[in-house]
């Protein structure tokens, strides 16, 4: 479950939003001024922060500035009554991801928050330094590419995230539930179809050319990734 961390003064908007994020299945924290709330982000490490500007103690930008010093990972919205274009741009250089102005509708506020964390996950997927070798498969995720036997595997971007998460916990039953939450991120759902269908392709682009099978299907249940010579292959 995503956990996201509110930094808002007005305790009307604050309640309002923790209580709309909790129905949406988020773990919330709250905080009502910028010290503290800083100091919460660097405890608790959320994936997003809402951080509103105008804060009593350290304000909005400078928040963002410190924090960022730090983590460069979390993703950050600002919520602000400013509508000027140099605020938004002076929120931005400080550090955030996005803003949204006051006053706002939960629905775009939820859309938001899910877009941004997407991102983020999409991010760390990508920026994986690690070099995977198994078989005749090479994946390299921070080029966001996969060799079979010394040749290029045509895949599209979430085939490659499918890949990359499988890989990366050889022998590890992924559930379709855990895949979705790596993948697409925890709150977008895709149905066990679209799920099935992205690993069909996957296998496609990376079975049929190798000497190995790489994923299995646990029925009902997800995938494992383990590496097995087709002549030794197992029904799945």
């Amino acid at each position: 479950m995503s956990k996201v961390l509110i930094v808002e003064d007005d305790p009307i908007i604050r309640q309002t939003v923790e209580y709309a994020l909790h129905r949406a299945g988020f773990d919330t924290l709250t905080s009502a001024e910028g010290t503290e709330g800083l100091q919460i982000a660097l405890a608790e490490l959320p994936d997003l922060i809402l951080l509103d500007l105008m804060l009593p103690g350290i304000d909005g930008y400078v928040f963002a500035e410190e924090l960022r010093r730090r983590d460069k990972d979390v993703a950050i919205i600002m919520v602000t009554a400013l509508d000027q274009e140099r605020d938004k741009v002076r929120g931005l250089d400080a550090g955030a991801d996005d803003y949204i102005t006051k006053p706002f509708s939960m629905e775009e506020l939820l859309a938001r928050v899910r877009s941004n964390l997407r991102r983020v996950r999409e991010r760390q997927v990508l920026t994986e330094e690690k070099i995977i070798k198994t078989g005749d498969l090479v994946i390299e995720p921070s080029q966001v590419r996969a060799t079979v036997a010394g040749q290029p595997a045509r895949l599209r971007l979430k085939e490659f995230q499918l890949l990359v998460a499988l890989a990366s916990n050889p022998g590890l039953l992924m559930s379709r539930q855990r895949l979705a939450s790596e993948v697409w991120g925890y709150d977008f759902l895709p149905s066990s179809r679209t799920i099935d269908v992205h690993i069909r392709r996957l296998r496609q682009a990376v079975e049929e050319p190798s000497a190995f099978v790489y994923v299995h299907t646990v029925h009902g249940v997800g995938y494992r990734f383990e590496t097995i010579p087709k002549t030794g292959e197992t029904p799945s």
